[in-house]
């Protein structure tokens, strides 16, 4: 065997049906479309989600509560995430900033602090939102929780 005998296995080939090229073909004339309707038509495209009539699915289920778009999405930073950058970063003020130059958040994220964990670092703390306990831990500790307002 060479180069010059290679050819596809029996049957693995076959030819494409010519549609719509001329009656001799025995598939020209409605060129295996149907009759008349729509279908027949060039340019045709269904609805999506067209059910031949039948009430479609995404009517037929039911609708309910809704999306409040002036909802704020905040990504949550603990308080263990804030004593451990206290103490590797050795820095006393922890800033949006901070935490972006860090990678625990990015750079469009609202920020909010939660207690989760143990904070023993005095620290000044600059975040969009702080839950009452975290407020609570940090301000036992001798730091200073700060807000920044929020754009809308």
């Amino acid at each position: 065997m060479d180069l010059s005998n290679l050819k596809p296995s029996e049957g693995s080939i076959k030819k494409t049906k010519r549609i719509g090229r001329g009656e001799g073909s025995g598939r020209g004339g409605t060129a295996t479309r149907g009759n008349k309707g729509a279908q027949s038509r060039s340019g045709y495209s269904k609805k999506l989600g067209f059910e031949g009539g039948q009430m479609p699915l995404y009517k037929r289920i039911p609708k309910f509560g809704f999306k409040n778009f002036n909802r704020k999405e905040y990504s949550a930073v603990n308080l263990n995430i804030l004593q451990k950058l206290a103490e590797e970063k050795n820095i006393t003020t922890i800033d949006i900033q901070t935490l972006i130059d860090n990678g625990i958040i990015s750079k469009n994220d609202f920020v909010k602090i939660l207690s989760n964990g143990e904070l023993n670092a005095r620290l000044e703390v600059v975040a969009h939102a702080f839950s009452k306990s975290a407020i609570k831990a940090i301000e036992e500790k001798g730091g200073s929780p700060r807000w920044i307002k929020i754009k809308r």
